[in-house]
């Protein structure tokens, strides 16, 4: 039987009715047409779908919607404001830290909960933040200068 789902997704209030063994994942990916949101394994091993959810990183494809409800979602598509581009994503391209592309919105997301929580990490803390999305392709040494650059350009520190 659906039930009635309410939702903040990228800053949008929505309400719609979903099954009750509906993923977050395809909702956000297949109803809502949110593509940064991608399905690796589907068994939470490899943080491809990792969206932010009230601010902490969680993997939509262990959620289902009906866990989310009244619960603010964010994906990479809500991650600029008004059509700018937000500093984790200019220093990613800066630092060269977007290979193929496929794991770069979990590792977004990852690294923007660890700094709205901690404007200045250490390595450490950059590495256990982004330790639950695997990239095969950049070495995530480009990923943490790009953390790093972030951190910095955010703090007004250049």
């Amino acid at each position: 039987m659906p039930h009635l789902v309410n939702l903040r997704v990228n800053g949008e209030d929505m309400s719609f009715y979903v099954e009750p063994d509906e993923r977050l994942l395809d909702t956000l990916r297949g109803r809502l047409g949110l593509r940064s949101v991608r399905e690796g394994c589907g068994t939470g091993d490899c943080g491809s779908c990792t969206v932010l959810l009230n601010g902490r990183p969680v993997l939509s494809c262990l959620m289902l919607t009906i866990q989310a409800d009244g619960s603010d979602v964010l994906t990479v598509e809500g991650l600029s404001k008004d059509g700018g581009v937000h500093p984790l994503q200019r220093s990613f391209v800066d630092e060269g830290a977007v290979r193929c592309g496929y794991c770069t919105p979990a590792m977004l997301l990852s690294a923007k909960a660890l700094l709205d929580g901690n404007p200045d990490p250490s390595d450490d803390e950059i590495r256990d933040a982004i330790s639950g999305v695997i990239c095969r392709c950049t070495g995530y040494y480009s990923v943490m200068r790009a953390i790093r650059r972030a951190s910095k350009e955010m703090r007004g520190s250049k």
